[in-house]
């Protein structure tokens, strides 16, 4: 008997050794990985400030919102078609204040990114390290940044790994130049040398004077997005007030009635959408995801 334990033995410890020879292979990424729609969604509602909502929350609501107009408004008017272009209008609702609160609050970081930056450079200076620099802007910094660096300081605190929390703090932000600064911080913790306030001066600067810049033409070119938004606006509140007259509204219900609404629709979003592309300024993408 003891021979046959040690004979299964020594087979077992061989097996083993054969087993740890053959280590699945990961997958191999060639590149960055692509950004997916939801990815995009989920980074337009963190910087709308709508953390806890997720991309599948806000595609519910768009579908309820949808649901419940167009059933409102045939309750109201009897006419399928004219129901059915206020309940798309209803379902994009959503997604387009969450996209218009997002814009606006990039306009707003855009503006607090350099002082973030200088209260990073001047803690540096002042002999602090690197993540104390950075956690005493939970403090310090400005207001609408303080959470988040707040909830680094507090993983730095709990873990001690650096760039795990930095990865975490990109996640919190979900900002272009947040992005920027995070890695721009990765590299010199990882190269170290003496040139790290310098690194933080030329960033603000640079910061302040795109801010400065963008900050301009938007104004000069704020009267286009204003004027497509009026254009846009105008036919479908005229529509609206059709529709509390039955004997002007009943016309729509027709097939031709409906071709004209779908039309008018179709002409309505493409001279939008390309008199936002001629007005509006290129957003900054996350490429350092």
């Amino acid at each position: 008997m003891t021979g046959t334990y040690v004979g299964l033995l020594l087979g077992c410890g061989l097996f083993c050794v054969w087993w740890s020879m053959w280590v699945p292979s990961e997958p191999v990424r060639t590149g960055p990985r692509r950004t997916t729609p939801a990815d995009r969604l989920r980074d337009e509602l963190v910087q709308a400030g709508y953390e806890s909502v997720g991309p599948r929350s806000l595609v519910t609501g768009c579908a309820v919102a949808f649901v419940v107009v167009l059933l409102l408004v045939l309750a109201t008017t009897s006419v399928a078609p004219v129901a059915l272009c206020f309940a798309l209008m209803a379902g994009y609702a959503p997604l387009a204040l969450v996209r218009s609160r997002a814009r606006r609050r990039r306009a707003s970081l855009r503006e607090l990114w350099p002082d973030a930056v200088d209260n990073i450079a001047s803690g540096v200076r002042a002999g602090l390290a690197l993540p104390e620099a950075l956690g005493q802007l939970g403090r310090r910094g400005p207001e609408e940044l303080r959470p988040a660096f707040a909830a680094f300081a507090e993983d730095y605190r709990t873990t001690g790994r650096f760039q795990d929390c930095l990865d975490r703090l990109k996640e919190r932000l979900s900002d272009p130049v947040g992005d920027r600064l995070v890695e721009s911080l990765r590299i010199a913790r990882e190269v170290g040398g003496s040139d790290l306030g310098r690194l933080l001066r030329t960033l603000s600067t640079f910061l302040r004077e795109d801010a400065r810049t963008r900050a301009e033409l938007e104004t000069r070119q704020g009267w286009t997005v204003n004027a497509a938004r009026l254009a846009v606006a105008a036919p479908w509140v005229v529509l609206a007030m059709l529709a509390t007259r039955p004997e002007s509204i009943s016309a729509y219900s027709t097939t031709t009635g409906a071709l004209v609404l779908a039309a008018g629709a179709a002409v309505t979003l493409v001279a939008y959408r390309l008199m936002l592309h001629i007005g509006r300024l290129p957003e900054d993408e996350r490429v350092l995801r």
